[in-house]
């Protein structure tokens, strides 16, 4: 078994010279078949992660740290350019999650080893804290339901403040009760992401970018991988099934794919769809203040929304304002999309026109005209409109059967806050 950067040479030397691919009347089983008839070469690995966004290379550095060979797999150009590179950049407290959830343990656990994480490695982050707030009286049996969910979370120093003590705090702010996290705040993403990365490499793990596992098959009671050179996918469809250009076997592989993990998971041959969830996208968009003396310290948020957290106040490490995300489904998303990245990620300045009202709601003095179009994200979700949201799911053999495989599927927010965590849990289900 070669070592991991040996492994990524390798990689990168098959996948600058070779764009074989299948025609479009070639199913993904034939090139199974073909992997399994020797005419693609193979290597072994030790653990491959796929995928370098915040919860991979959080994973790729505890392996790394606990002495394994690590190999982490980008279909990018470089680390973090989906969903975790596109989001608020909030580290939550743990509030809004069903008690014993994944989402709750992981994101209270995760918020205190990110704290001291980012004290330790000089990652810039600020505890603000948050108001969570209720505009009219009708919303305020859900803000008390959510005092009593933080509560029951064990999110420290939570307390519900009246108008008046709101309004000293932030005197732009208009609501009739208002719950106070002063453990909520908010971090460098990318700084945090360069840290993880430069420690994973520091001890031993290597990233191959631009490199798309395709699916795999099982041998022998483990997971195969298929994989070609990203750029063998850009003039591909749905209905083109690639030939991979190297199988990777792995001792360990981490499927923390992000947008991509469940449309991996169904091309993994051999595990049963019945393990396999449903998968479903909603964008968010972000508008930025403009031209505007920013008008809170704290970030401020709405009661809960069907899909999200409700159209919100993220401030930046300079103090400067944007808000959202909205919610929109999306619908037909393909695999080859989903691999690479692409999703409509443009804001139309006209949405601005349905973020005024809500974030009048709680800001008033809001300014026609001061909304400009910011940046817009994709969250990966396991359940869809009007559902009730899901959880975390880290999915190992006591699920799906395969040795050595652990799934991530549904990890939104608050994946950042959780990142951590999750990676020690990772860690732990497959070093036992």
């Amino acid at each position: 078994m070669q070592k991991p950067a040996a492994i990524a040479a390798l990689l990168l030397s098959a996948l600058k010279t070779t764009t074989k691919s299948f025609t479009s009347t070639t199913s993904f089983s034939a090139a199974a078949v073909a992997v399994n008839s020797g005419s693609v070469p193979r290597e072994k690995a030790d653990c491959v992660v796929i995928g370098a966004g915040i919860i991979g290379l959080a994973i790729a550095r505890e392996l790394a740290m606990k002495g394994r060979e690590v190999l982490v797999v980008e279909s990018g150009a470089s680390f973090g350019t989906g969903t975790s590179s596109r989001n608020s950049e909030v580290i939550h407290a743990g509030i809004y999650y069903p008690r014993y959830s994944l989402k709750a343990t992981l994101c209270v656990k995760g918020r205190k080893m990110l704290y001291h994480y980012c004290s330790e490695h000089g990652v810039p982050y600020k505890q603000l804290g948050k108001l969570i707030v209720a505009t009219r009286e009708s919303e305020v049996p859900k803000l008390n339901e959510l005092m009593i969910r933080g509560t029951e979370n064990r999110v420290d120093g939570l307390r519900m403040i009246g108008a008046s003590e709101a309004k000293e705090m932030e005197p732009e702010l208009h609501c009739v009760k208002a719950l106070l996290s002063p453990a909520s705040g908010i971090v460098d993403s990318h700084s945090l992401m360069l840290s993880l990365l430069g420690e994973a490499e520091s001890t031993g793990a290597t990233i191959s970018y631009n490199t798309t596992v395709l699916g795999g098959h099982m041998e022998d009671n483990r997971v195969l991988l298929h994989v070609t050179g990203t750029q063998n996918l850009d003039n591909s469809s749905e209905e083109d099934a690639l030939h991979p250009e190297l199988v990777l076997q792995p001792k360990v592989v981490v499927n923390s794919a992000g947008l991509a993990a469940v449309a991996l998971a169904k091309r993994l041959i051999g595990i049963e769809d019945r393990v396999i969830p449903a998968s479903f996208f909603a964008r968010g968009c972000y508008f930025t203040l403009a031209k505007t003396k920013p008008p809170f310290q704290h970030l401020i948020y709405p009661i809960p929304e069907d899909g999200g957290l409700g159209v919100h106040v993220t401030l930046d490490l300079d103090g400067q304002i944007k808000f959202g995300p909205d919610v929109e489904w999306i619908e037909g998303t393909d695999d080859i999309a989903c691999f690479l990245n692409r999703f409509e990620y443009s804001v139309c300045p006209g949405r601005a026109e349905r973020f005024y009202p809500e974030i009048r709601k709680y800001y008033p003095s809001l300014k026609e005209g001061a909304l400009e179009p910011g940046y817009a994200g994709i969250r990966p979700k396991l359940t869809g409109p009007k559902q009730i949201p899901a959880d975390f799911v880290i999915q190992g053999e006591d699920v799906h059967g395969v040795p050595g495989l652990v799934n991530l599927f549904g990890i939104e927010s608050p994946g950042l806050t959780s990142s951590l965590a999750i990676a020690e849990q990772v860690a732990a289900r497959l070093l036992i």
